[in-house]
C-alpha cells in the first residue's frame, strides 16, 4: 500500500507485539520529518503529511516514551568554529572474557565520541577518539586506555582527511524498514 494512502486512512499508532513496539508508516514518516530538521513544529509536520498536529503529537510524545526517539540534538561543524582537534580511530584487542568491561570504561571518557565492538578473527573494540593535539592524544592512550585490565594492544589511526560523513536517516518501505544514506553538500544542506 502506497504511504498517502496510510495517511489518509487515519490514526494508527504503535503497536505493542511481543513487549516491542512496531512503528506503522505515519510514524515512519514522522521520525524522517525530524530527521530533516527536529525543530520543526508539530503543525509544520502535520501539514506535511496531511494530518492534524494533535496527532504528530500524540505519536512524537508515545515514541519518546518508549525512547525510540532518545534524544533531540544539534550537529556542529567543528572546523567552521575554530575548534583545533585531531580525531583518530583506536581498536583495542582485549582478552574476550574483559572486552565488554573495557568498552564500558571506554564510553565513560569524554575524549571518546563512538565505541564499537566487533568480530573478526578476534573481538576487538574500535573507538574514535578526539584529541587537541598528537601529544594528548598520546598521553590519553597511555595514561587511561592502555593500563585499563584486559587491555592486550592497542593500534591507533589518526584520520587526516575527512570525505564523506553522512547520519542515518528512515524510509518507509511497506514491508520493511530499512535505512538509507543522506548525503549533504559542504554547507549541510541535502543533496538531491
Amino acid at each position: 500500500m502506497h504511504y498517502t494512502s496510510l495517511v489518509q486512512r487515519g490514526r494508527a499508532s504503535l503497536k505493542l507485539k511481543n513487549n516491542s513496539f512496531t512503528l506503522d508508516a505515519i510514524d515512519l514518516e514522522i521520525l524522517k520529518a525530524l530527521q530533516d530538521d527536529a525543530r520543526q513544529t508539530y503543525t509544520a509536520i502535520g501539514k506535511r503529511l496531511g494530518m492534524a498536529h494533535s496527532t504528530v503529537y500524540d505519536r512524537i510524545k508515545r515514541m519518546e516514551k518508549y525512547e525510540i526517539i532518545k534524544k533531540y540534538t544539534t550537529v556542529i561543524d567543528a572546523e567552521k568554529i575554530g575548534a583545533k582537534s585531531i580525531l583518530a580511530l583506536m581498536i583495542v584487542f582485549t582478552d574476550p572474557k574483559e572486552s565488554e568491561r573495557v568498552a564500558k570504561k571506554l564510553c565513560e571518557a569524554p575524549q571518546i565520541l563512538e565505541v564499537y565492538t566487533s568480530l573478526s578473527e578476534e573481538l576487538l573494540i574500535i573507538a574514535k577518539v578526539v584529541a587537541e593535539n598528537q601529544e594528548s592524544l598520546h598521553e590519553f592512550i597511555a595514561s587511561s586506555v592502555a593500563p585499563l585490565p584486559g587491555v592486550l594492544r592497542i593500534r591507533t589511526s589518526m584520520i587526516t582527511k575527512k570525505f564523506k560523513e553522512t547520519q542515518f536517516s528512515i524510509v518507509n518501505n511497506p514491508k520493511k524498514l530499512k535505512f538509507i544514506k543522506g548525503t549533504h553538500n559542504k554547507m549541510g544542506e541535502n543533496k538531491k
